[in-house]
């Protein structure tokens, strides 16, 4: 597989005492120390690792980003939680073996999971998705069946019934980022306080409450040869939670080449807009699920909201020092992109 590279200067580890770690703590999947590691260079907060064996076995190592981190986010205690339990009903999420939470071993709480092959769809399609358009279709059509099947688990069935706490989730997810907001800002942004205000005064009656990704988005899931996802990456925001808190980051984030969103998202995803439409979205997902989907916008606008908030915490890292990579330096005007979309979908 080549979604591999050298680990970045800035984000190695003690690789010999880690590979020491590994064999003594996890014998059966690490059988010796002569373990060879390199990054999954994707993704712009929590750091992965591949781990490979000597003799060909491959595992994953997951752990929280470099410097400072804020509060309740990058939670490698909660992913380790959800991936040790969720994948013996939602086949999709990766299995998760092991989590160390010495911050002396990797310089960070990490966790072991399992690895999955495959192509994380970003900026463009995987090869042999232009010979075969429909591939395309698959995919879309495969990342919202993979959210309906998510919503439907039973939480306690898969030892996750404590999770969350669904009541007044919605309401605590408005005053958590908008604080985020406060700590992590570079400068003034009105339209995240008229974001902000919106959200608070029309707060939706809550449903049934789920097992929420709480991130569901293209590039957080990998697809085979022919389109299908074979998994579902990052859970370290996973809760229970009001169900249209994950369609409307789905919908967020769906690069659609009319949104004023695309200014932001189709540089850095596919215009999966143009393969399946937003409202093609909300009617699937509708219908698989049995969920009124007439708030949706409501949900949609919360989604851009927080995103904005997570853009900027990273930015914030970038200006602070805590990381040198250069990817984050053009996502100074991405904050106020967000919160001014965000304020016509709520107005």
């Amino acid at each position: 597989m080549a979604d591999t590279s050298p680990i970045r200067e800035d984000e190695r580890f003690d690789e010999s005492g880690v590979a020491r770690y590994l064999h003594t703590t996890l014998p059966d999947l690490f059988p010796c120390e002569d373990i060879e590691f390199d990054q999954f260079p994707g993704g712009a907060a929590n750091l992965t690792y591949r781990a490979r064996c000597a003799g060909g076995e491959e595992w994953v190592l997951r752990r929280a980003p470099l410097g400072e981190v804020a509060r309740g986010g990058h939670d490698m205690a909660r992913e380790y939680k959800v991936l040790s339990r969720l994948w013996q009903e939602f086949p999709l999420a990766p299995r998760a073996h092991h989590y160390c939470e010495n911050d002396d071993v990797m310089g960070k709480p990490f966790f072991v999971m399992e690895r999955r092959c495959g192509s994380v769809v970003r900026d463009k399609w995987p090869s042999g998705f232009v010979e075969h358009p429909d591939r395309k279709r698959t995919s879309a059509e495969s990342l919202v069946d993979a959210m309906c099947a998510l919503h439907a688990v039973d939480p306690a069935a898969v030892g996750l019934g404590d999770l969350g706490r669904p009541e007044g989730f919605v309401q605590r997810q408005i005053e958590g980022w908008a604080r985020r907001w406060d700590a992590a800002a570079t400068r003034p942004v009105p339209d995240m306080d008229t974001a902000s205000a919106f959200l608070r005064d029309d707060v939706p009656e809550a449903r049934r409450a789920v097992i929420l990704h709480n991130d569901f988005k293209l590039d957080n899931t990998m697809v085979d040869d022919l389109g299908d996802l074979v998994a579902v990456f990052d859970w370290d925001m996973a809760t229970l939670g009001d169900p249209l808190v994950d369609i409307g980051t789905l919908l967020a984030y769906w690069a659609q080449p009319d949104d004023p969103t695309y200014l932001v998202f189709g540089s850095n995803a596919v215009a999966i807009g143009d393969v399946m439409p937003k409202s093609e979205v909300r009617e699937r997902y509708a219908e698989q699920t049995g969920f009124d989907v007439g708030r949706i916008a409501y949900f949609e606008g919360l989604a851009l909201f927080r995103i904005a908030v997570i853009i900027e915490q990273i930015y914030a890292r970038y200006v602070s020092g805590q990381t040198a990579d250069e990817r984050f330096a053009t996502f100074e005007p991405l904050a106020p992109l967000l919160a001014g979309s965000a304020c016509e979908l709520l107005s």
